[in-house]
């Protein structure tokens, strides 16, 4: 196998638009969608890249792709929001990554334009949006899924701790 260590080239991505939301403090925000049920916020999508929106008003839900650009340092050993125990960066969704890359699954409640109206986010006001996808269920849903060292989370403690106070 080939050595591509010191091959790659750095990847630059522009931001396509901006995530609005009414989290604009870290430690105030849900740490998933989950825990965000009908939280409301928009996407602005800019005008350059709005006629990409055409047709996404025909999904119910969409990925956001975003950058962590208020993320803490690069941690490979974190403890997660909903266990007291150590995990690698990998096995979680944390915010403390390499490439500090986000990826929230939301609802889409209308387009108006280059604006999507959206509930159950999870986002901070003015995080840099890198790219939307849809939620196609007939590709997306899995069966016979695990669910690694979440399989044993309370899931009560898992909404309190989720939810950060919005319960």
């Amino acid at each position: 196998m080939p050595n591509y260590k010191n091959t790659l080239p750095p990847v630059t991505l522009p931001p396509i638009g901006v995530i609005h939301s009414p989290y604009t403090r870290e430690k105030e925000t849900p740490i998933q969608p989950v825990y965000a049920e009908g939280i409301k916020g928009t996407v602005e999508v800019f005008p350059k890249y709005a006629e990409g929106l055409r047709d996404i008003e025909g999904f119910s839900h969409i990925y956001l792709l975003y950058h962590f650009h208020k993320a803490e340092p690069i941690r490979l050993i974190v403890k997660p929001y909903l266990e007291d125990v150590f995990h690698g960066v990998f096995a979680t969704r944390t915010q403390h990554r390499p490439n500090p890359i986000g990826l929230s699954v939301v609802r889409l409640i209308e387009r108006e334009n280059n604006i999507l109206h959206i509930q159950d986010i999870d986002v901070l006001e003015g995080t840099p949006l890198l790219d939307i996808k849809p939620y196609i269920s007939l590709l997306d849903h899995r069966e016979n899924v695990r669910n690694g060292w979440q399989e044993h989370i309370d899931a009560e403690l898992a909404r309190l701790r989720g939810s950060r106070g919005h319960v």
